[in-house]
């Protein structure tokens, strides 16, 4: 039965849709033993009837059954009309109360109403209350308007003839105060700007101010200029100084340009360009002048200024950049005069001075954290523009010096003189027997002494021109230094090496072959000699990273991404890897016999197998008598001992596996022997890193991994040689496949040849093509 019910009653007129629960509904459902069989369109009255009443003894219920039934139906009837009233009751409560909060709702906006009305009616009332009292408060403002302008206007009036009559009298201390207030006045009677009568006033004002500086100026050129004569005080300077402060800027920007150029007359007069002096090797005596005329300065006519005008520092500044122009305009008309020498006395001399001014007026050490840089310390003054490039933190250091930085080229010039000089001598050491003994450090391999001593006068040579310039001169030095770096590596190192080692542009170039036409070995002064170089150039290698980090930071920030070192990094990365295989070459030459005598053995008649071969003895032995001498040479390089290790297993183990091919034919008595053999090689080459040492020390795991991965090729060969072949080729090229999964058609040949088969060219080419189609197969998987 669904939960909404349409039903029709006569009393409560009609029909009322009923929303009943889900609960109630299923209530209703239990009271009536379950409802939903005969809400189903599939319900069968007949089927129902006859599960009720399955034979003919039970029909004799069926009357009680049926009144059953009416009984149960007529309470339903009766529970859906208590219901359907009930309904209809609580409908009829709500509408009632929907009428009553209707009615307040209306009561309430009747309300509303009113007291809106009673706030416009309040509003109004204000309004009239207050408007006489805007009215007042209007003309009290125009009121204090007019009277503060007609104050302003006798103050103007009154105060123009008394500044003129104080001007007339010279007395400028009385003045100061009555004209920052005309003035003050005039700024607020601009809006009275049509009135012709205040016009004049203004007019007459300007004028006064015109006259003041005039004669202000006049005074100080009668008082400075007059020889003694003038009428003028120092009192009376120090006073008209605070009427300049009040006048225009221009005023002061005047006076103080004219008073600056008639303080350095004498000064440019001596050091003119026709004068000896002027020339940069007397250039100290510019600075000599300059301290002495501040001093003179100071005692004399430094009070006379306010101390906010900085006069001392002003005149110092000035002269700086008239000697900056001095000096840049000699030292381009007698360029061919000037050296490095006097070019290097002249910048010394002159980084010194400013230096002295920097602690002077800035009162702190160059480069200093705590220089002060705020406004006040700026040394933007407002009488010219000064251009000034900051150097190591402060404003001083190279106002004059920046002069000499397009000369600069000579000094770079010097250092690559010095450089050749250093690099010749370089040469002719490496060449000597006792190279070696010159080293840094204690033992063979130590770091050639040369080495240091070229980055030891590079790190002068950076420190020097850090302080000169950090822009192209630095740039030029970088260029410099890369050009002996590479040199250093292809000529110092290379002649340090060895007879018949390739050298380093050979190597480069790959036209030299690392292969030496002799069988000689080197001697262990040799040896040393090589090992040497490789410590060289790995700190080479290291010094060379961090003199790029330094260039970049010393560098001006424009020019950072042209220092570019990498390539002279990349030949101590070839150097070094050239000599790794130098030392491995000879390693191998020393083996090389033993590999011979291996391949000279009647492996076809061996009766029994033994102890290891006399052949794995001399390479074990050649192991323990190099290695050893390497691993401490290079004790303090040890990942290219542990890449000498690696190449050398490279090296050595395929050349190894090239000559077990050349042991044939080979019985399975010999195959046993070599597997043997290769078995202790093996050990051996395991235990190469610590070998001969009291530390036994775990070899490093990509060596180890190099030396299992070709002897277990090598071991894998030979129990393919004593695997049987007779009559089963598709098992044999299948285990030959599964233990050497990445070998070729040759070498299946040589295994084949090592074996002795005796094959016809049919049963050849058959199993090369079922080799071929075995690997295929593998490698497809």
């Amino acid at each position: 039965m669904d939960s909404t019910e349409v039903l029709e009653d006569k009393d409560s007129g009609p029909e009322v849709q009923l929303n009943l629960p889900g609960s109630v509904m299923s209530r209703i459902e239990e009271l009536m033993g379950g409802t939903e069989q005969f809400d189903s369109e599939e319900f069968d009255a007949v089927a129902y009837i006859n599960r009720v009443f399955p034979t003919e003894q039970s029909l004799s219920g069926v009357e009680s059954a049926a009144a059953r039934c009416e009984f149960r139906l007529a309470s339903v009837q009766h529970d859906i009309r208590r219901l359907v009233r009930a309904q209809h009751d609580q409908r009829m409560a709500g509408h009632e109360a929907l009428l009553d909060a209707q009615k307040c709702i209306a009561e309430l906006a009747l309300q509303v109403a009113d007291i809106n009305k009673k706030a416009e009616r309040s509003e109004s009332m204000v309004r009239e209350i207050t408007s006489e009292i805007k009215q007042l408060d209007c003309a009290k403002w125009n009121l204090t308007g007019a009277i503060t302008a007609l104050n302003h206007l006798h103050m103007l009036a009154g105060g123009a003839a008394s500044l003129r009559t104080l001007a007339d009298n010279r007395r400028y201390k009385e003045l100061v105060l009555p004209l920052q207030a005309i003035m003050e006045v005039l700024d607020q009677l601009q809006c009275y700007r049509d009135i012709k009568e205040l016009n004049a006033l203004r007019e007459e004002v300007l004028g006064i101010r015109t006259m003041l500086a005039q004669q202000i100026l006049a005074d100080f050129k009668e008082a400075l200029t007059g020889g003694g004569k003038s009428s003028v005080s120092p009192r009376m300077l120090a006073e008209a100084c605070g009427v300049v402060d009040v006048l225009e800027p221009s005023v002061r920007k005047e006076l103080l340009k004219w008073f600056i150029d008639m303080q350095l007359q004498e000064y440019e007069h001596l050091f003119s360009p026709e004068q000896e002096q002027a020339w940069v090797c007397h250039v100290e005596r510019r600075y000599t002048w300059l301290k002495k005329h501040l001093l003179r300065f100071e005692e004399s006519l430094a009070l006379t200024f306010p101390p906010a005008w900085r006069m001392s520092e002003r005149l110092a500044h000035r002269f700086c950049k008239v000697t900056h122009k001095a000096l840049s305009d000699l030292l381009q008309a007698r360029r061919s005069e000037l050296d490095v020498k006097l070019l290097l006395y002249a910048i010394q001399k002159t980084y010194n001075f400013e230096v002295l001014l920097h602690k002077r007026f800035i009162g702190t050490d160059v480069g200093s954290d705590a220089v002060d840089l705020s406004p006040e310390h700026q040394l933007v003054f407002d009488d010219e523009e000064t251009g000034v490039v900051l150097r190591q933190g402060s404003p001083w250091v190279g106002l004059i010096g920046s002069c000499f930085e397009s000369h600069l080229s000579l000094y770079i010039t010097s250092l690559d003189a010095n450089l050749r000089g250093l690099m010749d001598r370089f040469i002719q050491d490496a060449k000597s027997p006792d190279s070696v003994s010159s080293a840094v450090g204690s033992g063979a391999g130590a770091v050639m002494s040369s080495c240091a001593d070229l980055f030891l006068f590079y790190k002068k040579c950076l420190a020097q021109c850090a302080t000169l310039s950090t822009g192209e001169p630095m740039l030029e030095l970088s260029t410099v230094f890369s050009s002996y770096l590479r040199e250093y590596a292809g000529s110092v190192l290379s002649s340090a090496l060895p007879r018949a080692a390739p050298a380093l542009p050979a190597l480069v170039t790959g036209l030299h072959t690392l292969l030496r036409d002799d069988a000689v070995r080197y001697t262990k002064q040799e040896i040393a000699k090589i090992t040497s170089v490789i410590t060289t150039s790995e700190y080479c290698l290291e010094t060379t990273v961090h003199l790029e980090q330094k260039l970049k930071e010393k560098i001006s920030p424009a020019l950072v991404d042209k220092i570019d070192l990498a390539p002279e990094q990349d030949l101590f990365h070839k150097m070094i890897s050239n000599c790794i295989q130098l030392l491995v070459q000879d390693l191998e030459i020393a083996c090389e016999p033993a590999l011979q005598a291996m391949t000279k053995i009647s492996w076809l008649h061996y009766d029994n197998v033994g102890d290891q071969s006399s052949y794995v003895t001399q390479i074990i032995m050649h192991l323990k008598n190099t290695v050893p001498n390497l691993r401490d040479n290079l004790a303090s390089s040890r990942k290219y001992f542990t890449q000498f290790c690696i190449r050398f297993a490279n090296s050595f183990i395929p050349k190894f596996i090239q000559n077990i091919y050349k042991c044939k034919p080979i019985s399975t008595v010999g195959s046993e022997q070599l597997l043997l053999d290769t078995h202790m090689l093996k050990t051996a080459l395991l235990e190469l890193p610590s070998i001969g040492s009291e530390v036994k020390r775990q070899a490093p795991t990509t060596y180890t991994k190099v030396v299992i991965k070709l002897m277990t090729k090598a071991e894998m060969i030979l129990k393919l040689v004593m695997a049987p072949l007779d009559g089963n080729l598709e098992g044999f090229v299948s285990q030959f496949v599964q233990l050497l999964p990445e070998s070729t058609l040759a070498e299946f040949h040589k295994v084949l040849d090592m074996k002795g088969a005796k094959l016809t060219k049919t049963q050849q080419t058959s199993l090369d093509a079922l080799f071929k189609e075995t690997t295929k197969t593998v490698q497809n998987k």
